[in-house]
């Protein structure tokens, strides 16, 4: 905070005692610290007194000093920030894969990479149909809008409800029991309903994770696990209508677009649900093995 130097409280520093004291007089012998040609330009200097200036007086103006404390400190930048919110939720789930999935992971392996899998086709199942469960419940959520927010996210061309429900079907003409939806996927759904009521930010971190994962690393286990266990069939569950890099694209416009109405604070607590999402999808995944 600035502050003012009178010019009254200017005089009265010279009486103050370190203008008294015996080393002062000492470097001035021939002065005395109370002479009014002293005194005036001690305070000239301080830019309290009259000055004179073409024959006229002029008050010099006040001396502000301004505390070094108040300096605005500089505005920290978050990893991603500058591209949009978007790239800041890309940038911290990245950091939770490991380095054999993505450059800039920093998680420790955890089990078999994906090549090595020996997946059955029961536990597909198991996955495909908690997966279904999921995006269910994500769509159904998008269309009843607790939050306007949501609106934003509907007919995207990501949606895999349907592409899910013609795989199970297909399966079920090959004669295989469809299953009941399991643990993880029964769990992880009711955490979404619960949260979406609530905690708007949180809930689209995990949107954004979940659609953005399958579009990427998903369908990359997709055609490992169509390799070893499908005669390399390709399931819907892995085609989109269109374009998928431009539907990502529209979908990233909407998030960024979204979040600009977010604090700091909000963003902050939307980035930190990202382990939670690794968490529950990863219980859905590791169904594939079981």
């Amino acid at each position: 905070m600035a502050s003012l130097t009178p010019v009254s409280q200017s005089q009265s520093l010279l009486d103050k005692p370190q203008f008294k004291s015996p080393a002062l007089q000492a470097s001035f012998p021939h002065v005395s610290l109370r002479s009014p040609s002293f005194r005036f330009r001690v305070l000239r200097k301080l830019g309290s007194v009259p000055s004179r200036r073409g024959g006229a007086l002029e008050m010099a103006p006040k001396s502000v000093v301004v505390s070094a404390t108040t300096a605005e400190k500089p505005k920290k930048r978050y990893p991603g920030e500058a591209k949009g919110f978007v790239e800041e939720m890309r940038f911290v789930a990245m950091k939770l894969h490991t380095r054999d999935q993505a450059k800039e992971g920093e998680k420790e392996p955890q089990g078999q990479p994906v090549a090595k899998w020996e997946p059955s086709v029961d536990g597909y199942l198991r996955f495909l149909v908690d997966s279904k469960l999921v995006y269910d419940t994500l769509e159904g959520i998008v269309q009843k809008a607790a939050f306007d927010s949501y609106a934003e996210f509907r007919n995207t061309g990501l949606e895999r409800s349907e592409k899910l429900a013609k795989d199970l079907g297909w399966f079920k003409e090959q004669g295989y029991t469809i299953p009941e939806p399991s643990t993880p996927g029964v769990t992880y759904a009711r955490y979404l309903e619960e949260l979406s009521e609530k905690d708007p930010q949180a809930f689209i971190c995990h949107f954004y994770n979940i659609y953005f994962a399958h579009s990427a690393g998903g369908r990359m286990i997709g055609k490992k696990v169509a390799e070893k266990i499908l005669d390399n069939k390709a399931l819907e569950f892995y085609k989109w209508d269109g374009d998928l890099s431009q539907l990502l694209q529209n979908v990233r416009e909407k998030l960024n677009k979204v979040a600009e109405g977010w604090t700091r604070e909000e963003k902050n607590h939307c980035l930190e649900e990202t382990e939670k999402s690794f968490k529950y999808s990863g219980d859905i995944l590791r169904l594939i093995l079981s």
